[in-house]
């Protein structure tokens, strides 16, 4: 296993980290978005603040300073405005998009192929290609005509075809061979690719994000990039090159403001611009955004500056391939105490050189018996180790009945997906290494045999007088400011419709509006409120602070007058509510460490509903809702005290001697339920499906699937990798943990309150007594 080779000297280490302050997390997610430097941002803002740069349609000055911009692209590509025209575009998909709508498919024997294992972008490029004969091609394929050898074969007619594939792999980082593209243009091929002249067709947007893209050496038709991918900023932004040997194949109808030279109203007739780019380039550009990429280039050439031959973008590849060989090699040593391999790679290549392997490394993990670590499971255990990484489905990993972006991420035991590191010029050898230590310590590690643990199957329920009577409700806990510490109740608490009163009634927002929750910020867990019913206050408490307190009741009158109407958005919901004022807002800014945030109670006028689990408004199913507070996803939480103490038992690294109770009372706050019960027998609240408490009926609304905020411990912020890397491992995966339970049909009496003294009653199927 080879070290890893350093390419930077420690001054440019130095220069780098300096520009990269405010980057606090392991960030392995380049391919989705490079990260921009601080002082890029610095001379963006510079520039914009000292100079006035009016509508390139207007000032002569900025359409002169837009070419600049265009030829120092060309440059970068090594090439000029004699061999390629750039249009600027939105992005990569928006390239992909405009050839594909104008691409001239005209001639019997036109083709579209695109490789299989493309971007979905390119996929959608079959649905814009008019009368071409649309097929794919295998990555097998278009290698054998990379390396075969074929005459050259004749013109019969003027068919024109197109070949998309991409530059390199988004998913593994393999690094296509670009010769093809003359293969392609010299046609030597196999025969069925004859009777027509090919155009290629590159998605760069992966590969010119971390290498050399040399025009001179190959000559695509066209090549389509993001600049963000680049250099982080700006986003929204990017090109598409078109070679002078293509400008003539695309074939554009709409115009639109900027693209001609003159257009009439009252008769059918326009004249289009005469440069290519400004024919493609509809409406205003924009100009602003353009005019920063000078800023992103500045930083790369002054960050990775050209040495001993190589420019900064082959410095670069060089860099970011030596640390995803090093983390290629790692993980690939990585083995169970069995000597089973944890790591399953994707890759097609052994990493063994930068001219077919780019920055990025693809793979899934084992548990010790071969069966798969959930996708999900992993993102949860990266947010606690402060990694920011891309898990989820690519559509190299296909599975009937997943949708991409669902919760489903093992099916029968099969990944849909997988984890997928990728690293940027700026990205060290610690962020690397934090990935494989988190890695080692969750999965590596001689543990306890898996347990194949069920929750209780149906032939193993009691009737429930059997057990019924061995159930005590513990505790009530309500939070009433979102994501904040909890008010435990020990006596009594009155039920609404939505939940318990006062139970996520408040939130704490970002000065963008964005709801504030422990997995950015957990000091919150140290914010805790105390309710006063009969004073009509809530109180709230942080350490070595003064507390605050916060009107329950407020004046109808006195709400438009003295509290200001806002909204923000609550897992996707947009949620009104009223400013609490600005003396709390100040106390949560000391407490908090962060600016700018606002307490804001939810508008009680205003109903937010959830639909729940496994019931649609389609094919004449009823869909069935249940009113709800600012919780996540239900009226309420159950947890089974017996169920977490079973649980501490099974993880390795928690000991304890005399304060077994006390760290019990811990863990349990840990999972933020609302009723926390304990019965005779652990796990079998999973398979409740009515429940009585004293006179009100509740229906259980499925197993709560966990995040990492169960790893943050509640008393002091502090986070660790437990317990949801132990509830992954013995369930297989499924991280799942305590019970969602609404209202029976809102059946509330008069009396409305959850007690600790009420019986509680397991009831297998609601009868209509009960109901009643």
């Amino acid at each position: 296993m080879n070290e890893f080779k350093e390419e930077y000297s420690n001054d440019e280490w130095r220069d780098i980290s300096a520009e990269f302050r405010r980057v606090k997390e392991h960030y392995l997610d380049h391919a989705g978005a490079t990260l921009y430097s601080e002082r890029q941002i610095q001379e963006c803002y510079r520039d914009l603040s000292q100079n006035v740069y009016s509508n390139p349609h207007t000032s002569k000055t900025t359409e002169d300073l837009i070419d600049v911009v265009r030829y120092r692209i060309l440059d970068h590509f090594n090439t000029d405005s004699s061999e390629y025209h750039l249009i600027f575009t939105s992005g990569t998909t928006a390239s992909l998009k405009i050839v594909a709508e104008t691409f001239d498919f005209t001639g019997e024997n036109s083709q579209f192929r695109y490789l299989r294992d493309s971007h979905t972008s390119v996929l959608g490029m079959r649905e814009l290609v008019g009368g071409a004969q649309i097929n794919h091609i295998e990555k097998s394929e278009l290698l054998s005509i990379s390396e075969g050898q074929y005459d050259p074969l004749p013109h019969s007619d003027d068919s024109k075809s197109l070949l998309v594939f991409p530059a390199q792999c988004n998913f593994n980082g393999y690094k296509y061979p670009l010769d093809i593209i003359e293969r392609f243009h010299s046609r030597k091929l196999p025969t069925e690719f004859k009777n027509s002249e090919w155009f290629v067709c590159v998605d760069a947007a992966s590969f010119v994000a971390t290498n050399y893209l040399n025009l001179q050496t190959f000559k695509p038709d066209f090549v389509c990039i993001s600049f963000y991918k680049i250099f982080g900023y700006p986003t929204g932004l990017g090109a598409l090159l078109v070679s002078k040997r293509a400008e003539n194949v695309l074939k554009k109808r709409y115009y639109g403001g900027g693209t001609v030279k003159i257009a009439m109203s009252q008769l059918n007739f326009h004249e289009k611009r005469d440069c290519l780019h400004e024919r493609f380039e509809d409406g205003t550009i924009p100009f602003l955004s353009i005019l920063s990429l000078l800023h992103g280039f500045n930083t790369l050439k002054r960050l990775i500056p050209p040495k001993n031959g190589a420019n900064t973008m082959q410095r670069i590849s060089k860099h970011t391939f030596n640390l995803a060989k090093y983390l290629r090699d790692r993980l690939a040593a990585m083995k169970h105490p069995s000597g089973k391999d944890v790591i399953k790679l994707y890759a097609d290549t052994d990493y063994s050189t930068p001219k077919s392997q780019g920055g990025i490394v693809n793979f899934n993990i084992l548990h010790s018996n071969e069966m798969f670590v959930g996708f999900a499971e992993f993102s949860c255990m990266a947010a606690v180790c402060n990694i920011l990484i891309r898990t989820g489905c690519f559509a190299i990993l296909e599975h009937a009945g997943h949708i991409c972006g669902d919760s489903n991420d093992l099916i029968n035991g099969i990944p849909t997906g997988s984890i997928r590191v990728s690293v940027g010029y700026m990205t060290g050898i610690a962020d690397v290494n934090a990935l494989i230590n988190m890695i080692e310590k969750c999965y590596c590690p001689i543990s306890k045999r898996y347990v194949d643990v069920e929750y209780i199957s149906d032939g193993d329920k009691k009737n429930p007088a059997d057990s019924e009577e061995n159930i005590k409700l513990e505790m009530i806990c309500i939070y009433p400011v979102k994501s904040c510490g909890a008010f435990k109740i020990f006596d009594k608490w009155p039920v609404t419709s939505h939940g318990l009163q006062y139970d996520r009634e408040w939130m704490i927002v970002t000065e963008k509006g964005v709801a504030l929750t422990q997995k950015t910020n957990t000091k919150m867990c140290l914010i805790t409120p105390r309710i006063d019913q009969k004073e009509s206050k809530m109180t709230l408490h942080f350490p070595e602070m003064e507390s605050i307190c916060v009107e329950l009741k407020v004046e109808s009158d006195q709400i438009m007058q003295d509290l200001s109407l806002c909204k923000s958005k609550v897992c996707g919901d947009q949620i009104q509510g009223y400013d609490c004022g600005e003396e709390v807002a100040q106390w949560l800014e000391r407490a908090l460490d962060t600016p700018g945030v606002r307490l804001i109670r939810k508008n009680s006028e205003e109903k937010r509903f959830f639909r729940k689990n496994g019931t649609n408004g389609t094919n004449g199913i009823n869909t069935e809702y249940s009113e709800i507070s600012l919780a996540n996803q239900a009226q309420f939480l159950l947890i089974n005290s017996t169920s977490v103490s079973w649980l501490m038992d099974k993880v390795k690294d928690w000991e304890y001697e005399e304060n077994r109770d006390v760290l019990l009372a811990g863990v349990v706050d840990r999972f933020r339920g609302n009723i926390v019960i304990k019965s005779s027998k652990c796990l079998e609240e999973a398979n409740w499906k009515v429940l009585k408490i004293g006179p009100i009926l509740f229906k259980v609304d499925g197993q709560c699937t966990r995040c990492q905020m169960i790893c943050i411990d509640q008393a002091t912020g502090e986070k660790t990798t437990e317990p949801l890397r132990t509830i992954a491992k013995e369930f297989k995966g499924k991280i799942k943990f305590g019970i969602y339970l609404s209202l029976h049909n809102n059946n509330l009496t008069n009396s409305n309150v959850l007690s600790c003294t009420d019986r509680i009653e397991v009831i297998e199927k609601a009868t209509e007594e009960h109901i009643l």
